[in-house]
């Protein structure tokens, strides 16, 4: 099984950049419990694998998945409200990707902000 480029900044977050579909068992056997797939479909072109792609295979690896597409140039109060509710309600640990892991990473520095 190919290494997952997982970097946890906490026990019960981590963010990576772009996963696939072939990830989502490694995943798992990692210990995470939840995906958060942040990054917007074909936002990398046709060949990046599709969020309902993935999310098939994380469910069929156990995982809870949640999509959630931020513009990371245009990211919102909103957007941000959303990623804070999903850390508090999905079972962790949780690992959200997007295409580098810096827009997950600057979701959740922001949402730890929030009062």
């Amino acid at each position: 099984m190919a290494v997952l480029p997982i970097k946890p900044l906490t026990e019960h977050f981590a963010v990576a950049p772009q996963l696939s579909p072939e990830d989502m068992a490694g995943v798992a056997a990692a210990g995470y419990k939840s995906v958060i797939i942040n990054r917007p479909d074909f936002e990398g072109g046709p060949d990046q694998p599709t969020a309902a792609d993935v999310s098939k295979a994380a469910l069929e690896a156990g995982l809870q998945v949640e999509y959630q597409p931020v513009i990371g140039s245009a990211m919102t109060a909103a957007d941000v409200a959303r990623f804070a509710e999903l850390l508090r309600t999905l079972p962790g640990p949780v690992l959200a990707y997007c295409r580098t892991g810096t827009r997950c990473t600057n979701l959740f520095v922001a949402s730890q902000q929030m009062p």
